[in-house]
């Protein structure tokens, strides 16, 4: 989305406006030097690994009792019967309308890889692993 012109990398500046946006807290001095050190050819932007590296720095640690708390009230939201999982044709529809430009054979995979004892239904545990990557 902010690779714009399909670089491969991002503006220096633009880093600001992502980590804002994601509501990370960073000392303007800190973050310029970090840049900086990144860009040594200064030529403004910085690729997709330097910009991990930077970003990573500024991450809050999120509390895992927290995090999960959180999950757990958002699998409730879509859970509207209490039985425990999600049924796969509204995690589709969640998903379809989170991104409208899936094709129906990318909802297919993305559905396969969430589901992974292919029950047709995702439970908290394929939910929490969907949403952590973990």
């Amino acid at each position: 989305m902010f690779d714009t012109a399909n670089r491969g990398t991002i503006d220096r500046e633009k880093v600001r406006t992502i980590l804002t946006t994601l509501g990370h807290s960073y000392d303007d001095k800190e973050l310029e030097q970090m840049l900086k050190d990144e860009d040594p050819e200064e030529n403004g932007a910085v690729d997709i690994e330097a910009f991990c590296r930077v970003a990573s720095h500024f991450l809050e640690n999120e509390d895992e009792e927290a995090m999960q708390k959180e999950l757990k009230e958002a699998f409730r939201l879509y859970d509207k019967e209490g039985n425990g999982y999600i049924p796969t044709s509204s995690l589709r529809e969640i998903l379809a309308a989170l991104d409208d430009q899936l094709t129906g054979d990318q909802l297919n995979e993305m559905i396969a890889e969430i589901d992974t004892d292919a029950s047709g239904t995702v439970d908290f545990e394929e939910f929490m692993e969907m949403m952590t990557g973990d």
